[in-house]
């Protein structure tokens, strides 16, 4: 059966909301236009960004033997992947640096009814339709709506691998039905923080600061969580994520753990937030990262598993 892109949107899952293109692909967007505006007249780097396939994925039950669907790549960012899990088992990578920008992507799936979920490009623009596959699917089941803030390592930089960055680890365990709004290079900037029509989350997921602990002012911060909780409220559920250990400039750690001490104080102020170390969530070894600062496989590996372990723990 080929689904229709009304079909599709029932299995896709980490977007606010779709539009059909010219040419018919559908294109899922987790900024609201005006959000997307903002971005377009702020810094071309945030643009080009905050309409990438982001954590987005299509997720079913099914007893299909095989799949396949057209894709286009309007934007790529890095070398990153499309993926397929079956059963939380990695099957099958398509690397965007080994793929024609305009193709179509068959999977071969194992007997019996099994999960399957495919990650599409984390740092790539991609649009989709004809998805097809040889039996039914039952759409996944998924708990509570949260939205994530962040910078290229909430966005998934870094693993260069889709199913591989912390959010996706972290999401396999806690089955949060996301909308993953980090963007490379992105700061504490309340400008882009703007109501979605339609749209609350149940708790809210802030992990940024690694690109502004040099600052001295800590204004842009106390703004952004004002602004925050301004438009979500002041009961519903905060998580605050301090900037992890970098290791590309040594010398200024000193600078950046005071940041993180800044971050909390300014953070915990709120009685509905909740702060985590991120120093704790990846250990501070280079094996762990891309280049010192992006986590890489096994860095965003752990750092899911450790933050999924701490959500659990504190009760968020």
């Amino acid at each position: 059966m080929v689904f229709t892109n009304e079909e599709l949107k029932k299995i896709y899952f980490g977007a606010y909301e779709f539009e059909e293109t010219e040419d018919g692909y559908l294109q899922a967007f987790q900024y609201s236009k005006k959000q997307v505006e903002y971005f377009k007249g702020a810094f071309e780097m945030w643009y080009d960004r905050c309409t990438a396939t982001t954590a987005k994925t299509l997720e079913f039950t099914t007893s299909a033997s095989k799949l396949s669907f057209d894709y286009k790549i309007i934007w790529k960012g890095s070398p990153d992947s499309f993926e397929l899990l079956v059963d939380g088992f990695v099957t099958e990578i398509k690397y965007v640096k080994d793929i024609m920008d305009v193709g179509t992507i068959e999977w071969e799936l194992p007997e019996g009814k099994k999960n399957v979920i495919i990650y599409l490009p984390a740092d790539a623009t991609v649009w989709i339709k004809n998805f097809t596959i040889d039996a039914d699917v039952i759409p996944a089941v998924k708990g509570e709506k949260v939205l994530w803030l962040g910078d290229s390592i909430t966005q998934g930089y870094g693993p260069l691998r889709s199913s591989c960055t912390y959010v996706s680890v972290a999401n396999r365990i806690l089955n949060y039905d996301i909308l993953n709004q980090g963007i490379g290079g992105y700061i504490y900037d309340k400008n882009s923080l703007m109501k979605m029509d339609g749209y609350m989350p149940d708790k809210i997921i802030v992990a940024l600061g690694t690109n502004q602990y040099d600052k001295k002012s800590m204004t842009k911060v106390e703004k952004y969580y004002q602004t925050l909780t301004d438009i979500y409220g002041k009961d519903i559920p905060i998580l605050c994520i301090t900037p992890l250990w970098r290791g590309d400039h040594i010398d200024k750690l000193p600078t950046l753990y005071s940041f993180c001490e800044k971050v909390r104080d300014i953070a915990g102020q709120y009685k509905n937030v909740k702060i985590v170390d991120g120093m704790k969530m990846v250990p501070h070894f280079p094996e762990y990262f891309l280049d010192n600062l992006h986590p890489n496989c096994f860095g965003c590996e752990t750092y899911g598993r450790n933050l999924a372990a701490e959500i659990e723990r504190i009760g968020f």
